[in-house]
């Protein structure tokens, strides 16, 4: 991990803050895990285009990763930590006992030959995924299951975590990034650290350029644009264009867009802060 800030020889350069990528250890991924990649440019199945800002960047192959970790009780060897163009985490190659192979989520401190496991009886270290009921208290965990069996759907991102604050009959409550508490099955799987690559938030593009290669077009302001563009478009010199409000006219800011009667919010303890 790390970053490194580069010298001011070219304008891109200036700006430019990049990870030192010192913890990769391989350059090829593994060959039975990956596969290609498509892109949709924004565009639908009829071509009309229904995003905008998307297209372009460079040709990338997706890789297979175990989100489930249900090879209960087969001990697994790291053989190699590798770049994922697909995320912002690293991903850490397993061989298991077994013969099989999986990429998973590379934590904080998952060093190459370490040995993870995971089930009920697995030991609550970095990088072994058992159930929250058997994680202690005040634990740090990331990718954590919402419905038994069905794979990890949050903290997956690069430097997140959450914590088992608590229990309460059958839930666990866990303290999420964004600052919410909610409840989660005590039999939902989830893994023990933190997520790798904590100074990705620290990074800087530098350049248009840069930005393109990950295939996201420039971004146009809603202020700039004409009346029949935007609701914040028009007006006179450089006009602020009113309340902040989406292309659509839906307010951006302080508008409650969440459904009030959710299935989710009674699992929802403490939402998240503002």
């Amino acid at each position: 991990m790390g970053i490194r800030k580069l010298k001011p020889t070219t304008p891109g350069q200036r700006n430019k803050i990049i990870g030192t990528f010192s913890e990769i250890t391989a350059a090829v991924p593994e060959k039975s895990l990956v596969f290609g990649k498509r892109k949709s440019g924004g565009r639908n199945n009829e071509g009309h285009r229904t995003m905008r800002q998307i297209g372009g960047g460079h040709k990338r192959r997706f890789r297979l990763i175990d989100f489930k970790r249900n090879k209960d009780g087969i001990p697994a060897t790291v053989k190699a930590i590798e770049y994922d163009p697909n995320r912002s985490a690293r991903i850490a190659l397993l061989y298991y006992a077994n013969g099989e192979k999986t990429y998973i989520l590379a934590p904080n401190g998952l060093e190459i030959n370490q040995i993870v496991i995971s089930g009920n009886e697995a030991a609550p270290e970095i990088g072994n995924a058992l159930p929250l009921a058997n994680i202690p208290l005040g634990t740090v965990v990331h990718n954590i299951e919402l419905r038994p069996g069905q794979g990890a759907k949050i903290v997956r991102s690069a430097g997140t975590f959450a914590q088992v604050v608590s229990r309460e009959g059958n839930y666990a409550i866990i303290k999420l990034p964004s600052g919410e508490t909610r409840k989660i099955l005590s039999v939902c799987k989830a893994t023990v650290g933190s997520v790798g690559n904590s100074d990705h938030a620290l990074e800087k593009s530098g350049k248009a350029g840069r930005t393109r290669w990950f295939g996201r077009r420039p971004h146009v302001r809603g202020v700039v644009m004409n009346p029949v563009d935007h609701p914040m478009g028009g007006g006179e010199g450089r006009a602020s264009g009113g309340h902040p409000r989406s292309r659509k006219g839906l307010y951006s800011k302080g508008l409650k867009t969440r459904a009030p009667k959710k299935h989710s919010s009674k699992y929802i303890i403490e939402r998240r802060k503002k």
